[in-house]
């Protein structure tokens, strides 16, 4: 079979198609991710999913930091991001209308493909190093976590918040119109 890769046209044309069939809004909360690589890789990915509103909690790197922008590639712009506490972050995105879910390991967290992620989703992620902090967790509506079965403990902040993301449009993309 001799296959093609899409040209520019052809994928704008397809982005457009998803983008229709895509009504949940999908928003995310970045506490303490310092590496500016780990945040330039985490809003490239927002932005292909069409994250409308991050919010920056803790000391989380600075979005107009070089490396962020390196690895970002300019989708930084594309992506409201505000900078404010923990707290006041899981209160807007629920004034907003969003329920919000930490991706976490903890006793009651929900396996990511079981957990609650209907209808307009606020995904929290934390740092590199001590993952989400115990004020977010409390703040939170649910947590859930992304099974692993390899002999390795976690996953890379940024690719975990991917892996949230994905899911989530995921389970929307698979719901009947009438369900979504």
């Amino acid at each position: 079979m001799n296959r093609r890769q899409l040209r520019p046209t052809d994928v704008k044309r397809l982005n457009r198609e998803w983008r229709r069939r895509t009504e949940g809004r999908l928003s995310l909360i970045v506490e303490s991710v310092t590496q500016p690589f780990n945040l330039g890789s985490i809003l490239r990915t927002a932005a292909v999913f069409g994250v409308e509103s991050l919010w920056l909690t803790g000391n989380s790197a600075d979005p107009a930091h070089p490396q962020v922008g390196k690895v970002a590639l300019g989708t930084e712009r594309k992506i409201a991001v505000r900078r404010t506490t923990s707290a006041d972050a899981v209160a807007e995105a629920r004034d907003a209308g969003y329920g919000v879910v930490a991706v976490e390991l903890t006793e009651d967290a929900t396996p990511l493909h079981e957990a609650h992620l209907d209808g307009d989703v606020c995904l929290a992620v934390g740092g590199e190093d001590h993952g989400c902090s115990p004020a977010l967790l409390g703040a939170v509506d649910a947590v859930a976590f992304i099974p692993q079965i390899g002999r390795v403990g976690s996953l890379n902040v940024a690719v975990a918040a991917a892996i949230a993301m994905a899911e989530t449009r995921n389970r929307e993309w698979q719901r009947e119109p009438a369900q979504r």
